[in-house]
Formats: C-alpha cells, structure tokens, sequence
C-alpha cells in the first residue's frame, strides 16, 4: 500500500512540476522569441510610456477623442481583471434604456449629427474590453472630433480610414479600427497629452 502511495505521490508532483512549471515556462520563453510584442501585452506607448493595450479597450469621453464600445465590466469599464457582458437579452427593458441614455449621449456630443448612430457604439461586447470600433462607427465621430480640435473633417476621415484593418487572414471578422492607436495618432498630429485612464 505505502508502495502505491509513493508512486502516486511521485507521479503527482512530476506532472505537476511538468504541467504547472516547465510547460508554461517553455510556451511563455517560445512565445517571447517567435512574437515578441504579442507576448509582452501589445503595449501602446507614448512619449516613451505605455499607455494601454492594443487588445483592451479604454473608457475614453472626452469629446476630443474617438470613443470606443461601452463595457459592462465592473466596478469600472474596461476593467481588464473582470471580463464580462451586460447578459441582457434584446428584449429586456434595462438594454432598451441603456441604448437610448447612450444615444442621447451621443447627440449631445455632436448636435446636428443627424447620422444613424451605429450600433457598436450604444452596445457592449461579450468581453467588455473590445477595442475595436467599426469603420461606421468611427467615421460617425469624425465631425464631432474635427470641430472640437479644430481640425479639417476630412484630415480627421483619412486617419480613420487610414486605420482600417481588414479581416483577419482575409476571412474572419470584420474589417474594424483600433480606439487606441486611432486616438494615439490624433494626439500626435496635435501633439496634446494622452489621458491617463487609471481606475480610481
């Protein structure tokens, strides 16, 4: 019986020291040698500091800046540690209130925006962290960014439509922008400060 033990016992720890420690070391060293940008968070720096992830979205509202989808995440939007969606179903009263506050939003940023607002701005995704917008989407926030930075409406167009990304090996997806790098860029055409989005 106590052969038995031992053997198990062995058995557990080799396999965990296999599984839990050299496993994940080698895949993580591997990772950092093939794709080393992927694997150290696809930071986004500026002036020399990283200023986010280009896999996670932030809660930008400053008029001056392309907003990206809303998030569901709690205590705050766009918590990274606490992926989640909204789990309201189409027909929930809740969603329709949310929908229409968030429209509202949007008109009051842009008065006389008559455009119809797309949908991937008045809606979450699944993760709450998307940071893609699509090109509707952004390309509705072109004036309202133009005017607020007293830029031309159409500098503002081409940077967006410079920033399209197409579907991922052709095939999947949809072509989409990046919130981020978008915003990222417009600073540095008007060389302002990037905000700090730090949860409080």
């Amino acid at each position: 019986m106590k052969k038995h033990a031992l053997s198990a016992a062995l058995c557990v720890l080799a396999l965990t020291a296999l599984t839990g420690v050299v496993y994940p070391l080698l895949v993580t060293g591997l990772a950092h040698v093939i794709f080393p940008r992927q694997a150290s968070g696809s930071l986004l720096t500026h002036d020399g500091d990283a200023v986010g992830s280009a896999l996670i979205g932030q809660p930008f509202s400053d008029p001056k800046y392309f907003w990206g989808r809303p998030s569901a995440t709690s205590p705050f939007p766009c918590n990274a540690a606490l992926s989640a969606g909204s789990n309201l179903g189409p027909t929930n009263p809740e969603l329709a209130a949310q929908v229409k506050a968030r429209i509202e939003a949007l008109r009051a940023a842009d008065p006389g925006n008559a455009a119809p607002v797309p949908v991937d701005l008045v809606t979450a995704s699944a993760s709450g962290l998307d940071p893609d917008i699509s090109p509707a989407a952004a390309l509705y926030q072109v004036r309202r960014i133009a005017k607020d930075r007293a830029m031309s409406e159409e500098a503002v167009r081409r940077l967006v439509l410079r920033r399209v990304e197409g579907r991922t090996l052709g095939l999947l997806g949809e072509p989409r922008v990046n919130v981020l790098r978008l915003n990222l860029e417009l600073d540095q055409m008007g060389q302002r400060n990037f905000p700090s989005h730090k949860p409080s």
